[in-house]
Order: structure tokens, then sequence, then C-alpha cells
């Protein structure tokens, strides 16, 4: 009986014993974060290609050991061999760097750019875990990763680094009911950049044009800045508090120098240059006769740019597998130049402009699903016009 008694003084003993060291480290560790602020940086787009839609890093600050680094998730080197050529395939390697904070705010200075932070409303619990992640993410074998524009970048990285080791869940409510697609926000995005936004709407396919929700849009600083602005921690007890305890700017906007751009907008230029073949066609039946280069060099054009769009078939982008711009920008018009040029060769050529008409036809239906690059339905009628009055011509001789 006494020896039962001994045992459960020594459990009670060692139970206390554990709770009181249980509770000082959780004191040390409570007292060790409590100097420690985690924040979101949100930097405003400047003019370069790579820049037109933001940033996003984390900002971590130690006062007491004097640490002040930003995190992040977008460096890369132009220097890479075929840096273009394995962005457009979805084949570029981007790296985590961490840096001094100061560092970091001057070059958006520099630029013109300003940087907004986001204070976040952390428990002590949820920024060791999140310091740690970052260590753990540092490692050399971790920290390069496969980027992808609209699922995997700079901004949903540093999202999911802070939102994944929580202990509460966060509740970003809900934002309106308008119908947004990945194409939609790159627009806004490009709507000073009217070429660099002609070449984005020709390179992205149909996938670009579906609706995407709340989360998806985060893949662009501005929206997960301003979803982080209103979100809300939930406990499990039905308690709620702010994310985001107060924010401000640490690099106030400055002035940018905005680069000369071609002076005609996408829009005028496939104008012009569609009125161009309609002239020509109007000279042509006037004069009963057909120039060979003209349609040459329209196949020469239609089909490289048609071999590039067979070629986002094979990217890892899911936006650009399927676009129907290519009925238009058919590759296959490359194996009928030589027929065009050639008299031997006119069945064969105008044959094969029944069938071209008939994908324009596709084209232009397909074109209620798609939004296509600016001014390029112009061309494409133009040309309709073209053949189609071609092949009636021939018919009638």
């Amino acid at each position: 009986m006494n020896r039962l008694r001994v045992l459960g003084y020594l459990f009670v003993v060692f139970l206390v014993a554990g709770w009181q060291t249980a509770a000082k480290a959780e004191e040390a560790l409570h007292g060790e974060m409590d100097s420690v602020q985690i924040s979101l940086l949100t930097c405003e787009p400047y003019e370069n290609v790579y820049s037109l839609y933001g940033h996003t890093a984390i900002r971590y600050e130690d006062k007491t050991r004097g640490i002040d680094l930003a995190v992040n998730y977008g460096m890369f080197s132009f220097q890479k061999s075929f840096f273009v050529l394995r962005f457009v395939f979805g084949l570029t390697d981007y790296e985590m760097g961490i840096e001094p904070f100061d560092a970091f705010c001057a070059q958006y200075a520099q630029r013109g750019s300003g940087v907004w932070e986001q204070h976040l409303n952390l428990t002590s619990k949820e920024k060791q875990v999140i310091a740690q992640a970052i260590d753990e993410n540092y490692r050399p074998e971790h920290r390069v990763y496969r980027y992808n524009y609209f699922y995997d970048n700079c901004t949903t990285r540093a999202r999911d680094m802070i939102t994944r080791h929580l202990t509460r869940r966060v509740d970003y409510g809900k934002k309106s009911d308008e119908r947004v697609s990945y194409r939609d926000l790159v627009h806004r995005c490009c709507s000073r950049s009217p070429w660099i936004r002609f070449g984005n709407d020709m390179l992205l396919g149909l996938k670009a044009d579906w609706p995407i929700d709340d989360e998806q849009q985060q893949f662009l600083p501005e929206n997960l800045k301003q979803d982080f602005e209103r979100a809300l921690l939930h406990h499990g007890k039905g308690s709620t508090e702010r994310l985001v305890s107060r924010s401000g700017w640490v690099v106030l906007p400055g002035v940018q120098t905005l680069p000369s751009e071609f002076p005609l907008s996408p829009r005028v230029c496939m104008l012009m240059v569609a009125m161009l073949i309609l002239v020509l066609t109007a000279i042509e039946g006037k004069r009963k006769t057909r120039f060979r280069w003209l349609d040459a060099t329209i196949l020469l054009v239609c089909g490289l740019v048609g071999m590039v769009l067979l070629a986002m078939i094979f990217s890892q982008h899911p936006t650009v597998s399927l676009n129907l711009q290519i009925l238009f920008f058919c590759p296959f018009t490359l194996l009928y130049i030589y027929s065009s040029c050639r008299e031997s060769g006119k069945k064969r050529f105008l044959k094969w402009l029944k069938v071209w008409c008939a994908l324009m036809i596709l084209f232009f239906i397909g074109g209620l699903f798609q939004d296509y690059a600016e001014g390029i339905r112009f061309l494409a009628l133009s040309l309709l016009f073209r053949y189609t009055y071609i092949l009636y011509r021939n018919r009638k001789e």
C-alpha cells in the first residue's frame, strides 16, 4: 500500500514538473517571438515586361536580434540559356532568395515603385512555425521551383508560406459576383501596354477565358493584398480577428519613366494591313490577274505564326494549350507556298483555299468562346473576302 502511495506521489511530482517545464518553454517562446514581426510586402508594377503585374514578398523582422529580411520568391536570371523560350513553354525555374530589407526596398525606390506593408496578426506559435518553414524552404535543395505565372508564382508562394502555417482558418469573405477570367486580369495590368497585351492574347488560349474563383485571382499581388486587408482569422470558439493588424507604405510611390512605344495600336495596324489586302485584291480584279508574291507572303506569315501556336500545345502552361486562333493562323499554309507561286500548282492551291476559308469561318465562330488578339478579326475578314473572291473568279472563268 505504501509503495502505491509513493508511486502515485512520484507520478504527480513528475506530472507537475512536466507542466511547469512546458509552461516555461511556452513562456520563453512567447518572449522570444514577441519581438518578431512578419509582414506581407506588395510592390507596385513598373514598366518592364516581367514587372507589369507587380511583386510580392515577405518581411521577417526581429527587433531584439536586429534582423530585418525580405523573403523573395521571384529570383531569376536572364543570363540562363534560352530564357524566353523556356518561359513561353513553362520550363522556367525561379528561386527563393533572402536579402536585407533595406536593399530590397532600395531597388523599388530607384524604379519609382511603391512598397506596401501589411503587418500580420500572428501568434507566437504561428511566427515560429513560419520562421522554421522559411528556413527549411531556403535549403539549397528546396529553394528552386518550377515557375508558372498563373498557378505557382512569387505571390502564390508567399501566400502559401503564410496561410498554410496558421493554426486558425483564414476567411477572405466574398468579393463580388463579377465573373473574371485570367485574360481579364492580364488586360487590366497591360492597359497602358497594348502591344504586350496583344502578344499575351496571341499566346493565351480558350482556357484563359474561363471564369476563375477568388483564390485563383490571388496570383496577382494587388488582389492578394486586398484579400489580406479584409481577411478574418477564425478561432475554434467562433471568435474572429483581422489578419492584418496595420498597413502602410514603407516605400512611397515615385515617378516612373515610361518607355516610348510604337505609336500605332495593334488594332490600327491590323486594320491598315486588312485595307491594303482589300485594295490589292481590287486591283487584281480590275487587271484580271493574281499577285502571287502577295499570296506567298500571306501564307508564310500565317504559317509561321501557326507554328508558334502549334508549339504551345506542348507548353506546361495550361492556358495556352487550346488556342482557337490556330484555325486562322494555320501552320499547314506553309505547305502551299510553292503551289501559290507556280501555275502548275494552281489547282492544289485552290483546293487548299477552300479548306482554309472553311477554317476561317470556324475561327469566327470560335470567337464567341475565346477572346482573340486585338485586330486579328479584321485581318481574317480581309483574307476570307480575298480568297472567297479568288475562288469565285476562278470558278466563273
